[in-house]
């Protein structure tokens, strides 16, 4: 058993101690979730977008999440076990085992009974609502969000050369608008006191339901919503080995940049 474990140990490199404890929470039949992280939000925004690790890797440790794909070439959104590459033309394909990425949030998702919400007229509207849903400010949350959408608003980041900042990156990323489709919201809402190593508050990416299109998500308006939440407490970083990372100064506090990219919905749409 314990060559087993190594031989996990080794192909994975997720630590032994947190092997232990999901095959004895499978076991035992105890719900047990774990946020499997790749790198950090500090060293994207400071432009390392070397792949650190494959999709098929990503796969051993979530079915559910979001990131971007190796020289940030677009938007991944992870659902039901399927990972998705939104590209800069806005055009969703599934991406190959062996695509790269160079930052990335996965889990297994284990919701308890959905909520229902009957209307949102706003990415704040909604982001009000999932507040209330939430039990405290210091956990982690993965949310799902299907529905019907009156609008969209969506970006996705274009390949870029390493050590581009993100901000400027950012600056150049296309927008969309999609009108009257059904899809699903995939993210996360993390803790403000972790805002070096992740996306602070909600971040969301979108995939419309027939796989299409998608993006990272700037605005919304919809009706007939379902919402999912679980609360997880278990974050696991795997840092990049790469000269990308290991030379890289990540001592700056980059989170007004950070806001700037991924937060940008000064826009945001209203119905």
């Amino acid at each position: 058993m314990w060559e087993a474990i190594e031989q996990r140990h080794r192909e994975t490199g997720e630590p032994i101690h947190h092997i232990v404890r999901a095959a004895l929470a499978e076991y035992l039949q105890i719900k047990h979730s774990t946020l499997f992280q790749v790198s950090t939000s500090t060293a994207l925004v400071e432009g390392i977008y070397k792949g650190a690790v494959t999709v098929g890797q990503l796969r051993n440790h979530g079915d559910f999440g979001l990131g971007t794909f190796e020289g940030l070439d677009g938007e991944m959104v992870a659902l039901d076990g399927h990972f998705y590459q939104v590209r800069s033309d806005g055009k969703a394909r599934e991406a190959a085992d062996s695509d790269l990425s160079p930052f990335a949030l996965v889990t297994r998702f284990q919701p308890g009974k959905g909520l229902a919400m009957p209307a949102c007229t706003s990415f704040n509207a909604l982001t009000d609502q999932l507040d209330k849903v939430r039990l405290s400010e210091n956990f982690f949350y993965a949310i799902r969000v299907d529905g019907t959408f009156g609008e969209i608003h969506t970006r996705a980041m274009c390949k870029s050369e390493e050590g581009t900042p993100l901000a400027v990156a950012a600056a150049h990323q296309p927008e969309f608008h999609l009108r009257d489709v059904s899809g699903t919201m995939v993210g996360f809402w993390s803790p403000q006191y972790l805002k070096t190593i992740e996306v602070p508050g909600y971040h969301l990416h979108f995939i419309t339901s027939d796989r299409t299109a998608g993006g990272h998500l700037l605005g919304c308006s919809g009706r007939n919503l379902t919402v999912q939440i679980e609360q997880v407490s278990d974050l696991q970083v795997a840092l990049p080995e790469n000269e990308e990372f290991l030379r890289a100064d990540l001592t700056r506090d980059t989170s007004k940049e950070l806001d700037t990219a991924e937060r940008a919905r000064d826009k945001a749409v209203k119905k």
